[in-house]
């Protein structure tokens, strides 16, 4: 059975203002969270069209991860393996999948649409009435849910305290959801499957929990960080994520070959080896 949920993050912003601060957010948050050879290898990133969606960016990454996972899965894991992320970003509609090397069961689906309201689409995503039937829907609030890790906690980026000088949005108060303007909203839908006997409810409920909390934490330093990104066109923040992943690299000391384009993954997890340590990220 799959574990499916949708989490709608309303954010203070307009959808186009949104996919500069999402651009900008994850290029940064990848390059102060890295150390010690952590990193994600990119495989592909190269234009791609659809048939309903036009055209896009598909990006293949592989994430190298291990030790900052819970014990309970480090002790079922080999020290070197990696998840592949597949993504389609056909903005404002996304697909990303993740599959993992060790565990061929393991499979998560997001898929992504961004809309311009507070939240009160029931389908923004045209779901089956069965898929509706299964469905659970998590409304995230930057400003009033809590981050389940104190220590990634910043006053500077409570959305509760911050006020940008820019556009003098913030601080974000009780009830903001329904009276901000700008108002937007991500719908995603989060398909987790891991289709192992006595371990597939303990794992997919870990990463749904896993999601929430990177889904929180990103947002509201998109938010945050908008006095620093808010003057930037489409173009500023691809040159921004292309200089910025370089200067990841040599943090990281990866030597894989440069690529343009989209970050788009969201959380961080080190490796034991010496291979990388990886960042994966799933704001997409």
């Amino acid at each position: 059975m799959v574990l499916t949920k949708e989490y709608r993050i309303c954010m203070p912003l307009s959808c186009e203002e949104y996919q500069i601060g999402q651009l900008y957010m994850i290029a940064r948050h990848s390059y102060e969270q890295s150390s010690n050879g952590e990193g994600v290898e990119i495989i592909t990133n190269e234009p791609c069209e659809d048939e309903t969606y036009g055209k896009g960016q598909y990006t293949e990454k592989r994430i190298h991860l291990s030790s900052r996972l819970p014990l309970w899965i480090q002790s079922i894991c080999p020290r070197v393996f990696y998840i592949t992320e597949k993504s389609w970003n056909f903005y404002p509609f996304t697909k990303t999948e993740y599959t993992c090397s060790f565990v061929p069961k393991l499979n998560i689906l997001i898929r992504t649409k961004y809309e311009d309201n507070n939240g009160n689409s029931e389908n923004s995503l045209n779901l089956t009435a069965d898929q509706l039937k299964h469905r659970l829907v998590d409304n995230i609030d930057i400003a009033f849910d809590e981050l389940s890790n104190g220590k990634h906690y910043k006053k500077e980026e409570d959305p509760k305290f911050f006020t940008s000088k820019k556009t003098n949005r913030g601080c974000l108060i009780e009830g903001w959801r329904d009276t901000d303007k700008p108002l937007m909203c991500s719908y995603k839908l989060v398909d987790v499957s891991f289709e192992v006997w006595g371990l597939q409810t303990k794992v997919e409920e870990f990463i749904h929990r896993s999601i929430r909390d990177i889904l929180l934490l990103g947002h509201r330093q998109a938010f945050a960080w908008i006095d620093d990104w808010y003057d930037m066109s489409l173009d500023d923040v691809r040159a921004y994520e292309h200089e910025t992943h370089q200067e990841t690299n040599k943090k990281l000391n990866i030597n894989n070959k440069t690529v343009n384009g989209n970050c788009n993954t969201i959380a961080i997890f080190e490796h034991q080896t010496n291979v990388t340590n990886g960042i994966v990220k799933i704001l997409d």
